[in-house]
């Protein structure tokens, strides 16, 4: 990658320090290699001691993921805003909707030249009905044309997406479509099937719009019916969703022996070469989901649900298997047949490496994100 010296200060601007490690830390660093000096913003907690390790300035911000507020909403927008006006960024880089909602606002009020919002899928917002939640949708439909500005993008990862905000008033040539936050190809590669009994697996937060509930119900039956196979779910609770499950409940399934809950794994490239299948029955609107397009990446065949996101990496038929949300029926049958079936397994599991290859590689995306930096910043 050609270094373009002098490019400025980039800020990205992320509720949680764990999410930027996890899914942007990447990209953050290609940035820097090509010449941005580059900070991060986000909530205050432990994970921002990684984001100094990795060499970024770390900055402290009001952010909170879930809840509506508005005095403490209004606060985090004057948090930004002055924090903006210190740094003086030249771009920032807002990732999730709710810190693109009060970075976007921030950034206009400070005066920001060039502003990107990545907004990884609508999630609980756009799939809950509750009064908050069309509250906040109201909220965001009329925050769109300000995003949509002359001098910023907003990167959305799937089509769905894309065409929900163009209906909301985002002029098209000021969306980009950019497929998930990328994979490394050379970490996530195919390994040989374990031996053993067939192991599944759903990484994800625990919370019950993954479709966590939906996967032990299907456990349950499928043991019942005598099938030699193991259940694991990898990932923590997340208290700050409102739609977390609780530590108890976990550890209950797994004392029921259903499933087996491992919690955090930061391993997963070793996780995924200990699994046969990689499911994520998820009910509401994802980006695209990265235990999905790791899952891929390694080999594993796909069962998903037919949702935004999830159906941009797993092709129904092709490297994987698509069922309808919240169907604990369909579920179960798409487990079976992959269960049984090793020769589909293997044949899967070839064609999601070579879909992640030609379309979610992380070089790919990194290369994608900082083209729409210079289309903004010439």
């Amino acid at each position: 990658m050609t270094k373009e010296r002098g490019t400025g200060r980039l800020l990205f601007i992320v509720n949680d320090a764990g999410y930027f490690l996890s899914h942007r830390l990447p990209l953050a660093l290609a940035a820097q290699a090509a010449g941005w000096e580059v900070a991060v913003a986000t909530a205050p907690g432990p994970a921002q001691q990684g984001i100094a390790a990795a060499g970024f300035a770390a900055h402290s911000l009001p952010l909170s993921r879930a809840g509506l507020r508005p005095d403490r909403e209004i606060a985090a927008v004057i948090a930004t805003w002055r924090l903006l006006r210190r740094l003086r960024p030249r771009l920032v880089h807002c990732v999730a909707l709710k810190a693109t909602a009060i970075g976007g606002l921030a950034s206009a009020l400070a005066g920001v030249p060039a502003r990107v919002f990545a907004i990884a899928g609508l999630g609980h917002v756009f799939s809950d009905n509750g009064s908050t939640s069309r509250l906040l949708r109201w909220g965001f439909a009329r925050l769109v044309p300000l995003l949509a500005g002359p001098r910023a993008r907003i990167i959305l990862q799937n089509p769905d997406d894309l065409e929900r905000l163009a209906k909301a008033g985002a002029a098209r040539t000021r969306l980009v479509l950019i497929a998930g936050s990328g994979v490394d190809l050379q970490r996530f590669v195919p390994q040989p099937e374990p031996s053993g009994p067939v192991t599944l697996l759903l990484a994800s937060r625990m919370i019950w719009k993954k479709g966590v509930g939906h996967f032990v119900e299907a456990a349950r039956r499928l043991r019942a019916e005598g099938l030699d196979a193991r259940f694991l779910l990898a990932g923590d609770s997340d208290p700050g969703n409102p739609a977390a499950i609780p530590q108890a409940q976990l550890a209950d399934w797994a004392r029921e022996g259903a499933v087996e809950w491992l919690g955090f794994q930061d391993d997963m490239p070793a996780l995924l070469a200990r699994c046969h299948i990689v499911c994520l029955p998820s009910s509401y609107g994802e980006g695209v989901p990265l235990s999905l397009i790791e899952g891929a990446a390694a080999g594993r065949p796909l069962v998903t649900t037919n949702m935004p996101g999830c159906r941009a990496i797993a092709r129904d038929g092709e490297n994987g298997l698509l069922v309808p949300p919240d169907d604990v029926a369909a579920l179960t049958t798409a487990l079976r047949r992959l269960i049984e079936d090793p020769a589909l397994r293997r044949q899967m599991g070839a064609r999601g490496r070579a879909i992640a290859e030609a379309e979610f590689g992380l070089e790919r995306v990194n290369a994608d994100t900082l083209a729409v930096y210079r289309a903004l910043l010439p």
